[in-house]
């Protein structure tokens, strides 16, 4: 692990606080098989491929949005993708990474 990777994880943890103290909306893009293995309470659960259909029921949560999964790459595709229609979201990476400030 590099020095800059030391740093982004830092950052990574504020910006999760700040987007729990504004009341973010757990996002958890992972398989059905993955999610019942373990979750993060209050969670919400919307596996990445199915992401384009619930584009709208995501919007009307009106909160931010951090989504997770089990490494931090599907969760970056929902960010990217969410974040281009409008969403306020950031990528929480793995679902631990959030899951130890709730």
């Amino acid at each position: 692990m590099g020095l800059f990777n030391l740093f982004r994880k830092n950052n990574m943890s504020n910006e999760i606080k700040d987007y729990l103290e504004k009341g973010a909306v757990v996002l958890d893009v992972r398989t059905l098989a993955e999610w019942n293995d373990g979750h993060s309470d209050g969670a919400k659960h919307i596996v990445l491929d199915t992401i384009p259909q619930n584009v709208e029921e995501i919007k009307a949560w009106e909160k931010p949005v951090i989504a997770v999964c089990r490494s931090g790459g599907r969760s970056g595709q929902a960010t990217q993708f969410l974040a281009g229609h409008g969403v306020d979201i950031i990528n929480g990476g793995p679902w631990q990474n959030v899951d130890q400030y709730l």
